[in-house]
């Protein structure tokens, strides 16, 4: 595709900004001639035009939004390169809906329901961000880690290993195995269906909490002793368990610095539920059966109890 001399010229403005920033192109370092020495640099105004397709515009704000949108690899491309790319996509885009309305695809029910839902979770999106945003701050975060994780009462873990067969009859046969002396890592490797856990772990779950398996596995497991073998196979939906348990731990509280992402991202999930509750709050919610009848008191879905 051919590359008008405006789009090099544009990335020779834009080389001296880090395109891996999420404002990609918000700061481009200046042109010799751009200003004076020891001026600061002016940033290039996002309604500068770079191109224009049947007269639709597409202006640096475009060609900045569509940078933010990629992902953090292709944002490490030297801007030289990456924005002819750029443009030569919205260009593409423009031309090929420009198409598209003139063949009146824009007007097909099920395209117009799609372009609506688009734009619907565009501002929901948006609208989300600007709200929650804010609240997710570091005095936030700290609080959160504080009631959630700091003073939290510490949890017990164990550190496990299975096999997994698909009757009781072979997990009893491998607990007979086992109990004349037979190397756990070495059956869990030869006949266990967990090939997750199999082969080179030898059945090694490694350290959990309680809550992070199956009920009927972790009651099993976390009522026995260190250096222990399960003497009665364990049921579940997966099939047959032989359990060893290897050691037991209080669970270390993790500081700050170690769950900073993971805080980040429940303090986000926990104000986004505030924000929707709040906003359902404000409307009238009415639901319907499959015969278009009224359902008199149902509750919002995002009312109901999550699940572990």
């Amino acid at each position: 595709m051919r590359l008008s001399r405006s789009t090099f010229a544009l990335a020779a403005l834009l080389a001296g900004t880090s395109v891996a920033a999420s404002t990609a192109f918000a700061a481009p370092a200046a042109t010799p001639a751009a200003a004076p020495t020891g001026a600061p640099a002016a940033a290039p105004n996002p309604d500068m035009l770079i191109a224009t397709v049947n007269g639709a515009k597409i202006t640096l704000g475009d060609v900045q939004r569509a940078a933010g949108n990629l992902p953090p690899q292709a944002r490490q491309i030297q801007p030289s390169v990456l924005v002819p790319l750029i443009v030569n996509q919205l260009v593409d885009q423009k031309a090929v809906q420009i198409a598209a309305d003139k063949e009146g695809l824009n007007r097909k029910p099920d395209v117009k329901a799609a372009m609506d839902a688009a734009a619907a979770n565009a501002l929901q999106n948006a609208y989300l961000e600007e709200k929650v945003g804010p609240l997710v701050t570091d005095s936030a975060m700290h609080d959160y880690y504080q009631s959630h994780y700091a003073n939290k009462k510490p949890e017990e873990e164990i550190h496990a290993r299975h096999i997994l067969v698909d009757s009781e009859a072979q997990a009893k046969d491998i607990i007979a195995q086992l109990n004349k002396g037979a190397d756990f890592g070495k059956l869990a490797a030869q006949l266990s269906k967990d090939k997750g856990s199999a082969g080179a772990n030898g059945g090694d779950l490694g350290w959990f909490k309680k809550a992070d398996m199956l009920p009927a596995f972790s009651a099993a497991a976390f009522a026995m002793k260190p250096n222990t073998i399960s003497q009665t196979p364990v049921h579940t939906q997966y099939g047959w368990h032989v359990i060893q348990v290897l050691a037991t731990r209080t669970a270390p509280i993790p500081t700050f610095d170690q769950v900073h992402d993971q805080v980040r991202q429940e303090l986000i999930r926990e104000k986004v539920r505030d924000i929707v509750k709040a906003a359902e709050a404000q409307v009238k919610i009415v639901h319907y059966d499959a015969k278009g009848k009224e359902i008199p008191n149902a509750a919002p879905a995002a009312a109901a109890p999550a699940k572990k």
